[in-house]
């Protein structure tokens, strides 16, 4: 299996953190999208990561898509661990929840920090490179305050975001978190549940490899791998 990825693309940290839990170890392949290239775009035309590619079989583009395939082929070997629940409206809720973070955080919060203040150090002006747009941060930041509060209610009156057991909802609102962890914008003095539920996401094992992951020339946050901040 490979998976094809960008370090920082909260989608790809999604999907890497789901291929963890299910005990998999995909070849890793970078892909910086904006330079769209006719490798990637051969498995998916939309240019856009993640994707994952197997020996003899049709590529899984997207993490939605992905999420699905993963628990349809592999889910039922977690058992008691399977991150989509048995029930119907327990799946809804999950996947309600993940395509919140996926779609509405992503698009208000986590898509314009990561482009405007990581993409843009490494594409040129016809790419849309140049310095970051500050207008655009500042909506961001203030958009990250509200998204991290509806996490502190959920977090308060549920054992995780999606109910009682830990889910898919959980690698979702944790990988978007993670981008922005990494770039020092979350206030997580703000909230507490959330701070304390995103410290219990981010202590698991199959979060060590993106924790110890970096950009040249830019450190991380003092919070980023500080499993107790």
């Amino acid at each position: 299996m490979q998976l094809h990825h960008h370090p920082f693309c909260p989608h790809s940290r999604f999907v890497r953190l789901l291929l963890a839990e299910y005990g998999l170890e995909p070849e890793l392949v970078e892909e910086r999208v904006w330079e769209r290239r006719p490798g990637l775009l051969a498995l998916n035309p939309a240019g856009d990561t993640p994707v994952i590619a197997e020996a003899q079989a049709p590529s899984v583009p997207g993490a939605a898509i992905i999420a699905e395939y993963l628990d349809e082929t592999r889910g039922l070997a977690l058992a008691e661990r399977r991150l989509l629940p048995e029930d119907p409206l327990g799946r809804v809720e999950v996947r309600r929840l993940t395509s919140w973070f996926h779609e509405k955080m992503f698009v208000e919060c986590t898509e314009p920090l990561v482009r405007e203040r990581i993409y843009k150090r490494y594409m040129n002006r016809e790419q849309g490179g140049g310095p970051p747009d500050a207008t655009a941060l500042r909506m961001a930041r203030a958009n990250l305050r509200y998204h991290l509060k509806y996490i502190g209610w959920l977090s308060k009156a549920r054992n995780w975001l999606a109910g009682e057991r830990f889910s898919q909802a959980d690698l979702a609102a944790a990988a978007h978190l993670s981008v922005a962890d990494y770039l020092g914008d979350v206030p997580w003095d703000e909230d507490e549940n959330a701070r304390d539920w995103y410290a219990r996401v981010k202590s698991r094992p199959t979060f060590r490899q993106l924790l110890a992951e970096s950009i040249p020339g830019m450190p991380p946050s003092k919070t980023y791998a500080d499993l107790d901040f």
